[in-house]
């Protein structure tokens, strides 16, 4: 079993950054996936990023390349997303998983509870 409980979250004018974090509790950390997910109210939950679990692979989804970056401290079990040049349509909650190293939502077998970015325009 694995908690993870992210934070970061907050209110951030377009063209801001902020930087969410994850903290992992639990089962070994260093042999799991992780990945970030957000979800807009009335949209289904979106993949953002992936990181493999040496951290060597990463992977994005295609509106945030050049503007977000996932990283990962195995020793602190901590995942970090960097989010740089914000949008507005980048406002939603945030959730880091583990378990897997990909798209599918299907494949993590654990989440937190989420974090709240608002980007103003």
């Amino acid at each position: 079993q694995v908690q993870l409980v992210e934070s970061g979250g907050g209110l951030v004018q377009a063209g801001g950054s902020l930087r969410l974090s994850c903290a992992a509790s639990g089962r070994p950390f260093i042999t799991y996936g992780m990945g970030w997910f957000r979800q807009a109210p009335g949209k289904e939950r979106e993949f953002v990023a992936a990181i493999s679990w040496r951290g060597g692979s990463t992977y994005y989804v295609d509106s945030v390349k050049g503007r977000f970056t996932i990283s990962r401290d195995n020793a602190k079990k901590m995942v970090f997303l960097q989010m740089n040049s914000l949008k507005p349509e980048d406002t939603a909650v945030y959730y880091c998983a583990a378990g897997s190293f990909g798209v599918d939502p299907t494949k993590y077998a654990y989440w937190g509870q989420g974090t709240q970015v608002t980007v103003s325009s």
